[in-house]
């Protein structure tokens, strides 16, 4: 009998042996799946836009090999943004550049699971803008030259502005006084809409 024991102990397999159940009318066997989940180390990104906002809050998985680097580049397309700062919301300031590799679009720097991260981006520049701007600045050009010149060409003969005359001298201080407020007060002008 001992050796029917260890012949039937031996057939049977090491890991993971089969259960003997004996089914009735009341025990039924449910076969179940194993499988092992692992969590995706996510953060939580409040994302403002020129110190605005927040204009969106979202979960964001990390990517990388250590599975500990943002998505910056999907997070500037998704928002139109040209550049991505790290941002201190209780203080309302822009801190330093997020940096992003230029293949795979992730940050340099790692993140934790589980942060709070607030981004502000600064928006891409629209071409209406500056086509506009050139196009005033060649018009303003165009008459002040012909303003200046002291044979106006025949085109401008039609608009009657031989009338008066404006010394070159003071012309040249007011593109250099243009030009430096323009440089200066860029900020004052963009915080009342004006540019």
């Amino acid at each position: 009998m001992a050796e029917v024991k260890e012949e039937q102990e031996e057939s049977s397999p090491l890991l993971n042996p089969e259960p003997r159940t004996e089914i009735t009318s009341s025990t039924t066997t449910v076969n179940r799946s194993r499988s092992v989940r692992t969590k995706v180390p996510e953060v939580e990104v409040k994302v403002y836009r020129q110190g605005k906002g927040p204009i969106a809050e979202f979960k964001s998985s990390l990517g990388g090999w250590d599975q500990d680097q943002l998505e910056v580049r999907d997070i500037m397309e998704q928002y139109g943004f040209k550049s991505l700062y790290a941002f201190n919301s209780t203080t309302c300031t822009r801190a330093v550049p997020i940096r992003f590799h230029p293949k795979n679009g992730r940050s340099l720097l790692p993140y934790r699971d589980g942060s709070v991260i607030c981004v502000d981006g600064q928006p891409k520049d629209s071409l209406i803008n500056p086509i506009t701007r050139i196009v005033v600045g060649i018009v303003l050009i165009t008459i002040l030259i012909t303003v200046v010149v002291t044979e106006s060409p025949t085109w401008a003969e039609k608009f009657n502005m031989k009338g008066f005359r404006i010394p070159p001298w003071l012309l040249t201080c007011a593109v250099i006084v243009f030009i430096r407020m323009r440089k200066r007060t860029k900020d004052f002008l963009q915080k009342r809409g004006w540019c």
